[in-house]
């Protein structure tokens, strides 16, 4: 935990972040809290390390009306989210294998990977080999194949769930489920059955604990594109339920 300085208001502080040797830095999840009447940041980690605090808000103008507005604004706060430059952060549009690991690697409060990631499509020159290899390391991700990641490929709702619920392990949550639960859970979307077997525990699970919610109140759209908008919220959730932020 890092005290807040008197004078200083807690409304000015928006993350932690982890300063590194050479002057980079990243975000780590972090709480606002008070104890005896005194506000304090409490930092989530995995690592030791050395932490500060920053003010950085980030307001994206098309987001403005969108129905995820306050999501996308506080992931991108946080610097877990990125927009694509003059403000603007394109909510609707699809995301690929290789944003997604990247995310779920800086929402988790991780560094980058410095070595190989370990697949044959995944070059180590690729802006996205770090966060790849961090993503394998800690279990969070796995290939088509022991090769084959496709990190160009769009997202599905139930691949993003599967390396969800992942996190939610590491997080703490608690994913237990009975067969019998996770299939009743599916069961209540009239395309449950449309899950794929690997991703049916993880759907399961992300529905469970509340971190995804259907495409609607009757479909969870297993294999439709995941949107910008959304994984800002499956993030946001994800740090919330698991009492990081």
């Amino acid at each position: 935990m890092i005290a807040i300085p008197n004078g200083v208001s807690h409304s000015k502080i928006t993350t932690g972040i982890v300063l590194n040797a050479e002057g980079s830095f990243r975000h780590v999840p972090t709480q606002i809290i008070v104890i005896d009447g005194k506000y304090y940041a409490k930092i989530n980690s995995l690592t030791n390390s050395t932490y500060s605090v920053v003010y950085h808000p980030v307001v994206f103008a098309d987001a403005a009306t969108h129905w995820a507005k306050d999501s996308i604004n506080d992931m991108g706060s946080r610097m877990v989210v990125t927009g694509i430059g003059n403000g603007t952060y394109e909510p609707e549009r699809s995301i690929t294998r290789a944003e997604f690991a990247a995310i779920i690697v800086r929402a988790l409060g991780l560094a980058q990977s410095e070595g190989e990631s370990g697949f044959g499509d995944v070059a180590r020159s690729d802006w996205f080999n770090g966060y790849v290899g961090t993503a394998v390391e800690y279990g969070l991700i796995t290939g088509y194949d022991s090769t084959s990641y496709g990190p160009n490929d769009a997202i599905t709702r139930e691949q993003a769930m599967a390396i969800l619920a992942r996190a939610m392990k590491k997080t703490g949550l608690d994913t237990t489920l009975t067969d019998s639960q996770s299939a009743a859970l599916l069961a209540a979307y009239t395309d449950g059955g449309a899950v794929s077997g690997y991703a049916k525990a993880s759907v399961a699970a992300c529905l469970k604990t509340g971190v995804v919610n259907g495409s609607s109140t009757t479909t969870l759209s297993p294999k439709d594109d995941v949107t910008r908008a959304e994984v800002a919220v499956m993030v946001q959730r994800l740090l919330q339920k698991s009492g990081l932020i």
